[in-house]
């Protein structure tokens, strides 16, 4: 396919007077192109979805999209009448992906409040910090996040929400709520207050290169955007078809096994939902066998998920006599698949095709995208640009580079986040003049503006999806009196693509055990190394002063036969 037969069908369906229209416009003052036709806000979404159709399942529990919606208005009335929650507000979810996470979610956004999604995996002082720093007034959590809450030395001041237990005092059964509401007499009604289309609507927390995890503020527009975005490229790459496709055997369906509180689960997997009018099925956690089970049980048609679950899938399909031929594509997210993985993918299934892309928490999702045969031709590339974005790569000085050139990646357009919140200095280092955002990746874009990620210049580790900053990391560790240097790096991993190794400088050899319950007091344990390598001298420094990071890193990979 050409550029410009892609270019000719994207012009073509964002034509005026066409469903995906296009008009200048902008976000937060910078100019960019938006799509006429969206919902202004996700409360708009949301009430434009309700039908009989099956929305969510879980176990037992199957609701509709009307139902889903009437649930989520009875929460709605309880935050605005019983805990005052106002537009602006932050209402903090912390739980597994349980129907109740999208139906506060659902709720809060509606009311204007701003959604905190918590990353379920926080041990307790990271989760005092994100309550602290997004300044919650609510929290929604379950039983495992409450009993982590318990733990905080100084809690922060919030208002507890407990779901699915009324085992802690402090804290207000959601369940009881509703049944008080219910027998109240009242209307049950979405109350009346909302979003502007400009205001935030989510608080999603990102892991920077140093110290702790940063809140990206997105907007009503950035997310709507999202999902419209995915949904031009999938009618661009219909439209580029010889023949149309057949007509699908199964109603949309998609398995709901990465994070609510991941873009990659809350964006391209829930929220795209909606406008498909496409059941969700949730899992309690992940596991390949029941993953199987359900996508036979339940006809899922669509899975997204970051490499090392799809990977799992691969193999289960391989392993399994299950009956998986409903799926008709496997999209990926978080993290580059390898290659023989998206050729695995297309010989594993009946009728699935690889999908993935690229984009950031800060980009809600969005970037690239690539699929079937394209994908299978060039499965080390993320794709081609949205149609609402652009992407630019650049030299040390600022300078754009030609194609083929590797630089720094930069993008800009209608995803692009807000900022980080209470963050002005990070802000004027991700920030460019002419609304430019500074990615981290180093990439090149060939001559049919295909992206390759080729490296990366923020300090991060990437685990199977997880953005891990090293820094934070680093900084665990030097909290043990024993250790007086340590430096964190990313190491190959064949199911999660990187690991985190360390080398650390202690004059006492530390047991491996206890250093990982140490760490497990101030870290999630996806971040705690699964490689550690301890030397009884400084670790190596350049003339400056800085460590060698990299010849740690090759040290260790040499060291560990990686």
């Amino acid at each position: 396919m050409s550029e410009r037969t892609r270019a000719s069908v994207l012009k073509e369906l964002t034509a005026a007077e066409q469903p995906y229209e296009l008009v200048p416009g902008s976000v937060f003052d910078r100019p960019c192109l938006r799509f006429k036709n969206a919902p202004p806000t996700l409360r708009d979404l949301f009430s434009q979805s309700r039908s009989e159709v099956e929305f969510i399942i879980y176990e037992d529990q199957r609701l509709t999209f009307d139902e889903a919606y009437i649930e989520a208005s009875k929460i709605a009335m309880i935050l605005v009448n019983d805990y005052g929650v106002k537009p602006g507000d932050r209402v903090a979810i912390s739980m597994r992906n349980y129907p109740e996470w999208i139906l506060a979610f659902m709720a809060a956004t509606s009311i204007g409040g701003i959604a905190v999604a918590m990353n379920a995996l926080w041990q307790p002082e990271e989760m005092a910090y994100g309550l602290t720093d997004s300044g919650a007034k609510v929290l929604f959590a379950d039983e495992e996040r409450l009993a982590r809450f318990a733990q905080i030395a100084s809690p922060p001041k919030v208002q507890l929400i407990s779901v699915r237990t009324s085992a802690y005092p402090n804290a207000v059964d959601l369940a009881n709520l509703v049944a008080k509401l219910e027998n109240s007499g009242q209307t049950i009604a979405m109350p009346e207050q909302y979003a502007k289309p400009e205001d935030d609507a989510t608080l999603l927390y990102t892991s920077g290169s140093t110290g702790h995890p940063k809140g990206v503020a997105s907007c009503h527009v950035n997310i709507i955007s999202a999902l419209m975005s995915w949904e031009l490229d999938q009618t661009t790459a219909i439209g580029l078809m010889e023949e149309p496709p057949e007509a699908p055997a199964h109603p949309p369906a998609t398995l709901m096994a990465v994070p609510l509180f991941h873009a990659t689960g809350s964006h391209a997997v829930y929220l795209a939902s909606y406008r498909h009018q496409r059941k969700l099925v949730c899992m309690y956690k992940w596991d390949p066998a029941i993953a199987a089970q359900m996508i036979e049980e339940e006809k899922i048609t669509t899975f997204i998920a970051p490499a090392a679950m799809t990977g799992d899938l691969v193999l289960e399909a391989q392993r399994s006599q299950r009956d998986l031929s409903s799926l008709a594509s496997v999209g990926g997210g978080g993290a580059p698949r390898a290659p023989e993985q998206v050729r695995n993918i297309e010989k594993s299934f009946t009728k699935a095709l690889p999908g993935t892309g690229w984009g950031m928490t800060e980009t809600n999702a969005i970037g690239t995208s690539i699929g079937g045969i394209d994908y299978l031709e060039r499965p080390d590339s993320s794709g081609r640009c949205s149609g609402v974005m652009e992407l630019k790569v650049i030299d040390e000085a600022g300078n754009a580079l030609d194609a083929n050139n590797r630089g720094e990646l930069l993008i800009r357009g209608t995803g692009v986040f807000r900022g980080y919140w209470n963050r002005p200095d990070a802000n004027a280092e991700t920030f460019l003049p002419g609304g430019w955002m500074r990615t981290g990746d180093v990439a090149y874009l060939d001559d049919e503006g295909y992206l390759f990620i080729v490296d990366r210049i923020k300090d991060l580790v990437i685990r199977g999806g997880e953005n891990i900053g090293c820094g934070e990391v680093e900084a665990a560790l030097l909290e043990h009196p024993l250790i007086h240097e340590a430096s964190v790096y990313a190491v190959p991993d064949e199911r999660l693509g990187e690991e985190v190794g360390t080398t650390i400088y202690t004059e006492t050899r530390i047991d491996t055990d206890e250093l990982n319950s140490f760490l497990l007091e101030r870290l999630a344990r996806f971040k705690v190394p699964a490689h550690t390598l301890q030397q009884h001298e400084p670790l190596p420094r350049t003339a400056s002063g800085k460590i060698l990071k990299r010849e740690l890193r090759e040290e260790a990979c040499k060291r560990l036969n990686l």
